[in-house]
């Protein structure tokens, strides 16, 4: 994620969640194993109407698609055929649902005189861009479906929002989607061509950058950027109120909860903040947050945020000739000032709305850059990996550096005192 003080990279948000079912086969006394419960015809039914919605995704056939609409949901059908037509320059590789269950939410209490059967459902949304998806972005939607005469429409993406059943909202959702390649980049904007080209230009700068402090093993070598055109389109983005962001140029998704099969990472870009920012500024953030993208698989809810934070924010500035008073400036205040921190920071220092939010990614990058300069930059990211295997980090630290964790605190701290002070 990062924040508009100059800079400020920061953790993302945000991902969408995979949701595995398994049906387990009750073994009896003589060993048979058995049988499968068949599946409810009306969910057989419904998983078919799915399947043909996402072969008209796929082939962007917007008839096919529409078709598939309830025509009875007039306001319904006006949106998706506008999301059906915001999709014609997505790369789309793949794009599948699969029916998670049925009366997965309340529906509205309205009667079917008609002979209307309706049924709420849970869907898994999973799609890939074509060259530069390995695996899929999975997002989760909450349908109201109804069936007339045999056949089953899709009415409603809505109705279980008050019992807390939100549709993600994709970027396709909210307006009509450009698509800009670049050398190392994608580029999907709801904003004017010239931005989502600058964005481009920023993130293939980016990727070389990256490479050289992190390697090419592990992650594609390439960012996949999404560029809303509000700050609200953000928030709905991230399902995260707005306010929180409004200082905040960009963010990845997927930063931390990391797999052997690391989910597409995406950045999003506050078109608002990040605008304010200079050249620099938006080199640094892009830079910032492609880092991320490739420390993706080896980044897990054990890697503290000062390291992961910091260590993006060293790829960012490594090559840049600032100093520390020049990239550490709210830190730098601080310290002149007599308040030298006490600890490093810690996870909650990381939030957008945390009043402290510089100085932590300050310190979080002059942790990084002690290790780079007092040992080697290799020494940095071999730290980086260990402490994201789930080792604890004292044991990590003097694995690496021969220090315990109170050993580097009291290290780095002599370090911002005399790197700021």
């Amino acid at each position: 994620m990062t924040a508009v003080h100059p800079r400020r990279p920061t953790r993302g948000a945000l991902c969408a969640v995979l949701a595995l079912l398994g049906l387990l086969a009750a073994l009896t006394g003589c060993g048979a194993t058995a049988p499968k419960a068949a599946k409810p015809a009306a969910d057989t039914a419904v998983q078919q109407l799915l399947d043909r919605q996402a072969a008209a995704v796929r082939g962007h056939d917007q008839q096919a698609y529409l078709a598939g609409i309830d025509p009875r949901s007039t306001r319904f059908l006006a949106a998706q055929r506008k999301t059906i037509g915001n999709l014609a320059q997505v790369p789309l590789a793949d794009w599948t649902y699969r029916l998670v269950r049925t009366g997965a939410f309340p529906l509205p209490p309205e009667a079917a005189a008609d002979g209307t059967r309706r049924t709420a459902a849970e869907v898994q949304l999973s799609y890939r861009l074509r060259g530069y998806d390995a695996e899929p972005v999975v997002s989760t939607s909450y349908l109201t479906l109804t069936e007339r005469a045999g056949r089953w429409y899709v009415a409603a993406d809505d109705d279980g929002a008050s019992a807390g059943r939100r549709s993600a909202v994709q970027l396709w959702d909210q307006g009509k989607v450009t698509a800009v390649r670049g050398a190392h980049s994608l580029v999907l904007g709801l904003g004017d061509s010239k931005t989502l080209h600058g964005y481009a230009a920023d993130a293939d700068a980016a990727v070389p950058q990256v490479q050289h402090a992190w390697g090419r093993a592990g992650w594609p070598g390439s960012v996949v950027i999404e560029a809303p055109a509000t700050l609200d389109q953000l928030g709905a983005l991230l399902a995260a109120d707005p306010a929180d962001y409004k200082g905040i140029a960009a963010v990845t998704t997927g930063e931390l909860g990391g797999s052997a099969r690391a989910p597409a990472d995406r950045v999003i870009v506050n078109p608002a903040a990040f605008g304010e920012l200079s050249a620099f500024g938006r080199q640094v953030v892009l830079t910032h947050e492609t880092t991320h993208v490739a420390t993706r698989l080896a980044t897990t809810s054990h890697t503290p945020l000062w390291l992961s934070e910091g260590f993006a924010d060293w790829v960012a500035y490594r090559d840049s000739g600032r100093t520390a008073p020049e990239v550490a400036p709210e830190l730098a205040h601080d310290v002149t000032a007599g308040h030298l921190p006490a600890a490093l920071p810690a996870a909650a220092d990381f939030r957008p709305t945390a009043p402290a939010l510089a100085q932590a990614y300050e310190g979080g990058w002059l942790a990084c850059r002690m290790v780079a300069d007092h040992w080697s930059p290799a020494t940095l990211t071999a730290l980086y990996r260990a402490a994201g295997t789930g080792t604890p980090l004292d044991t990590v630290l003097r694995t690496t550096l021969h220090l315990s964790l109170a050993d580097f605190t009291a290290r780095w701290r002599q370090y911002v005192q005399q790197e700021l002070g």
